[in-house]
């Protein structure tokens, strides 16, 4: 209760109770402890009134357990905070409350940084954040409109937009930006220039960035795996799939599965991108699944299938 008057300064007895799904006598009981407690709460009486901490009081940093503690420093991202340029604040934040933590607790960050190591991007990846994601984040930091140029394949288009969030996926910097009203996700590294208006815009607070990415990255993924084959899997093809399609596909291939045969195979439908494509993801599986439709497709299985046999039935030479 005394964090979130802190945060909020003000509360009433029903709001409190709702924060923390306790009820309003339980409210009442607790703040006659923290007043006896010395903790100088004071109740606003009337309409508009409620529970608010008199002076500007702050409580430190007590009754963490150890386990919130080095949850606490897993919970920063030097890496992408750095290459958004607040690499130097996330330090200094850390620093402030290292040394507000009680003498128990000031192994935590070490013990945490011992156990866990985030590297976000993939192997492959180019290195180095996108020229222009600085100044896309002191944007978004600042809710100021800008003029956005945007590489889209062969040609450059320009586009006013009102940055509203980043999100870093699998090495990937991605902009949601509004634009013309409308929610738009562009790569950052696209972006070839980010000029300020010095306007600021009015941003949506019932706007849920997280759960936007949610419904993007799952209407890209349907958009991508448009197409769909029927298989038999074998037990061992089964394991396997996640190993050579993509999650989400293996996913719905698990979820749409039938009942095992007599051998533990499985027949199901499977999301692909294409024929080629879900003939190369498949082949990798080898005999642990035999295509049933469509045609096409089991046909370049077959083919592949011949040609492999061809090229082993005779000894290398030497």
């Amino acid at each position: 209760m005394v964090l979130l008057l802190q945060s909020r300064e003000m509360m009433t007895a029903g709001e409190l109770a709702r924060e923390l799904e306790v009820s309003e006598r339980t409210v009442y009981r607790d703040m006659e402890a923290l007043s006896a407690a010395g903790v100088p709460v004071y109740a606003d009486q009337g309409r508009g009134g409620g529970y608010r901490l008199v002076g500007g009081y702050r409580t430190r940093l007590t009754g963490l357990t150890r386990e919130e503690a080095e949850a606490l420093f897993l919970s920063g991202l030097p890496g992408p905070a750095g290459e958004m340029g607040r690499g130097a604040a996330v330090a200094a934040a850390e620093l402030k409350v290292l040394a507000a933590l009680p003498a128990a607790l000031r192994d935590a960050p070490a013990r945490a940084g011992q156990r866990f190591h985030l590297d976000a991007p993939g192997w492959f990846g180019a290195a180095g954040p996108p020229p222009l994601l600085r100044e896309l984040a002191r944007a978004v930091w600042e809710d100021e409109r800008v003029e956005l140029r945007y590489r889209r394949g062969e040609a450059e288009v320009t586009r006013d937009a009102e940055p509203y969030g980043l999100i870093l996926k699998s090495g990937t910097w991605y902009l949601v930006a509004r634009v013309a009203g409308t929610p738009r996700t562009y790569r950052v590294d696209r972006v070839t220039g980010v000029r300020p208006t010095g306007d600021v815009f009015d941003r949506d607070e019932g706007f849920d960035l997280a759960e936007h990415w949610r419904e993007q990255a799952a209407a890209f993924l349907r958009s991508m795996l448009r197409e769909e084959v029927t298989v038999r899997l074998s037990p061992a093809g089964r394991r396997l799939l996640r190993y050579a399609v993509e999650p989400y596909a293996a996913r719905r291939a698990a979820e749409d599965a039938g009942e095992p045969d007599e051998e533990g195979w499985v027949v199901t439908t499977l999301p692909v991108e294409s024929v080629d494509v879900a003939a190369s993801e498949l082949m990798r599986l080898g005999a642990e699944a035999e295509v049933l439709g469509p045609p096409e497709l089991r046909e370049r299985m077959a083919d592949g299938a011949a040609r492999l046999a061809r090229l082993y039935a005779s000894r290398p030479e030497g």
